[in-house]
């Protein structure tokens, strides 16, 4: 574990199927052959859609990225799937059976973009980190989970972050764009650079190449889509149809039209040989992030920052309308005074196939139990979440979410354990030991309804249980000695139970060991967690903090609070011990009353030393046979009362809680007593 970034351990809550998209989507990829369309989801998933059956089109989803999936690939004639993501991963895919076969983890930050040269079978990743590398697809589809070193050649020269990648079909050519503004230009056979074209005023977002190589488009942020020759290293014509940036480009077959989108949803039709002739085809309802013509040109896939994909159907009025100028080919319309001119109408109102996505969940409230979370999606949609048992307890239906969260709210303080992501639009929880300890929470399990009520008060820590929880069917690593003693018992009977006595996650949640704010290591389903490469991996994976807790069961450090009990001013005492008391932050009140009914005021009697600490920490077994203990405690609660800043305390609340809501300050708590009379 030296010389690694710290390790964090999260997971996701989410249902099992998940058959629609939950955010937006970044990429497709369209099979003509099997009719088949695959999308790459910002919620981590690339799903496969048959478009032959508009009715039910959800075929499988393919999930082993952690992050955003920025970019697909076709390859090897529709056999395989090349993708790229922010989670800094490239990974090769079965596209038939839908299976992750090898994960490349040779960038250092998100990738952003992938080319690829049909003819060569090459394809080419770059991102964030300024690198470009070629990779050879039919050594990649060689790999195997184990045998995954793969030489590469990288492409240098970028000064700034990658955001969009083309290749020609021959993979002779290969054009970058970045934040820099220009287009960088190789030869991917020899790495040799070979130009530089300069023209944009803002981030180049896309890129396409024709056949030879001869020709380039790009899409940028400045809102232009400019052609160049690479031939005479210029840009030849600019067109300017877009009010906002350019985000999605694609071209005919023949490089003699280009559908563009982008920032302002609207989808442009334009005659590459006449700069001034575009169609306003369809306006979508979001940005346009990728676009991808069918073969025969009958129509246009549209995906955007919303979770829904679109077809756009395009007949030959539509096609042949760039030769007509502004007038767009429609019938003209009966116009009336009344109504002020339209903006550009679009020629295709609606789209003839779609998709559907599901809402993403944009803002989310955890309560003060610090285990329930109320989110509200894009929808309005408002559900309730339990972190500990990783599962959705309620859908709300649209209502405020700032009212299902006052009625849920308890006056109760447990330390922040976890933090929230909501970068997929599902909820991704981080366990980590940074500035939000995961061990930070102890609760009384009777109090937390995770043990019936009549159990012993029994203290347990919410991370310490759910770590065990999502490694439960993890078996443990044995060590030689242990194997010699199963043989003598038998096998499998000695094998030490894991998991809590509480409480199991749901078998489908993905599990992602990360390094903090880096890349990630590994990622599987909790329920595979006892399969045999699972494991191998998981001995490599698993941070020692982690093992500590869920193998040694290595109970977490308590938290413990400073405090003060003094006399109420009102008491008029000149003079006291300033005594500074140390328990764990759980502690109740009614623990302290029985400490200054006993060991201050002398519990009626002389005996008392004025001194004593109220740890809590009494052996659970010691109390049993004592049932003076819970007399001697209803008896202080009659006879005095403790303050903080002259409030009145509810002996079953806790000193963290007091300190959180009462004391409202990081310097020692400072309580009060005051006898009843």
């Amino acid at each position: 574990m030296s010389g690694r970034r710290k390790v964090q351990v999260s997971f996701v809550i989410r249902e099992e199927g998940e058959r629609c998209h939950r955010a937006g989507v970044n990429s497709l990829q369209y099979d003509h052959n099997l009719k088949r369309l695959y999308s790459a989801g910002r919620d981590s998933i690339i799903r496969i859609w048959n478009v032959g059956n508009p009715k039910e089109p959800y075929l499988q989803s393919m999930e082993h990225h952690t992050d955003w999936v920025n970019d697909i690939q076709l390859c090897c004639g529709g056999k395989n799937i090349i993708s790229a993501s922010s989670d800094t991963t490239v990974k090769v895919w079965n596209a038939h059976k839908g299976f992750c076969m090898s994960t490349l983890r040779t960038h250092k930050d998100y990738v952003k973009a992938l080319a690829y040269a049909r003819d060569r079978e090459q394809v080419a990743s770059a991102g964030l980190d300024k690198a470009i590398f070629l990779w050879d697809v039919n050594t990649l589809t060689a790999l195997t989970a184990s045998n995954n070193t793969v030489t590469t050649s990288s492409l240098n020269g970028n000064k700034d972050s990658i955001y969009s990648l083309a290749m020609n079909p021959a993979g002779t050519v290969i054009v970058s764009g970045s934040t820099e503004k220009v287009l960088r230009v190789w030869d991917p056979r020899t790495c040799a650079k070979l130009m530089k074209l300069k023209g944009h005023t803002d981030n180049v977002k896309a890129l396409v190449l024709n056949r030879d190589g001869t020709q380039c488009l790009s899409g940028s942020s400045d809102g232009t889509v400019r052609l160049w020759s690479l031939g005479q290293q210029r840009c030849i014509a600019t067109f300017s149809c877009h009010q906002e940036g350019v985000w999605a480009l694609q071209p005919n077959e023949a490089f003699t039209q280009v559908v563009s989108s982008g920032r302002d949803a609207n989808i442009f039709l334009t005659d590459l040989r006449q700069s001034d002739r575009h169609s306003l085809i369809c306006r979508e309802s979001s940005p346009v992030l990728r676009m991808v013509l069918t073969p025969d040109m009958a129509g246009v896939w549209v995906a955007t920052s919303d979770s829904t994909i679109r077809h756009w159907p395009l007949n030959n009025r539509v096609l042949s309308s760039v030769g007509v100028g502004v007038g767009e080919g429609a019938p003209p319309k009966e116009t009336s005074t009344s109504v002020p001119p339209t903006p550009q109408q679009p020629m295709v109102a609606e789209p003839d196939n779609i998709i559907r996505g599901g809402p993403s969940i944009r803002s989310y409230s955890i309560l003060n139990d610090k285990r329930q979370i109320v989110t509200r999606d894009t929808e309005g949609g408002v559900a309730v979440y339990d972190v500990l048992k990783a599962c959705k307890l309620a859908d709300l239906g649209n209502v405020d979410l700032e009212q299902a969260v006052e009625q849920r709210q308890q006056t109760v303080f447990v330390p922040n354990w976890f933090t929230v992501d909501l970068k997929t639009g599902m909820l991704t929880i981080h366990l980590g030991q940074d500035e939000n300890d995961c061990l930070s929470a102890w609760v009384s399990a009777r109090e937390t309804g995770l043990a019936p009520n009549e159990t012993l008060e029994q203290k347990v820590n919410y991370g310490g249980l759910l770590l065990q929880a999502l490694l439960e069917h993890w078996p443990r690593p044995y060590t030689l000695d242990e194997e010699s003693d199963m043989d003598s018992q038998g096998g499998q009977s000695a094998r030490q139970g894991t998991g809590n006595e509480y409480f199991s996650v749901p078998g489908h949640t993905p599990v992602i060991f990360s390094e903090v704010g880096g890349r990630t290591l590994y990622r599987l389903l909790a329920r595979d967690a006892g399969g045999e490469t699972e494991g191998v991996l998981l001995n490599e994976t698993v941070p020692a903090w982690v093992v500590d807790i869920v193998v040694e069961k290595k109970l977490p450090k308590f938290i413990k609070v400073t405090f003060f009990v003094l006399p109420h001013p009102t008491l008029g005492y000149k003079t006291f011990k300033r005594e500074r008391l140390i328990a764990n932050d759980f502690l109740q009140i009614r623990k302290v009353i029985e400490h200054v009914y006993e060991k201050v005021m002398n519990g009626g009697s002389e005996a008392g030393s004025g001194a004593g600490t109220p740890t809590g920490e009494r052996s659970h077994g010691g109390d049993t046979g004592r049932p003076d203990r819970e007399e001697s405690s209803s008896l202080a609660e009659e006879r005095v009362e403790l303050l903080c800043n002259d409030t009145t305390l509810d002996p079953n609340m806790d000193l963290r809680t007091v300190k959180h809501f009462i004391w409202k300050s990081g310097s020692d708590l400072v309580l009060h007593y005051r006898p009843l009379r």
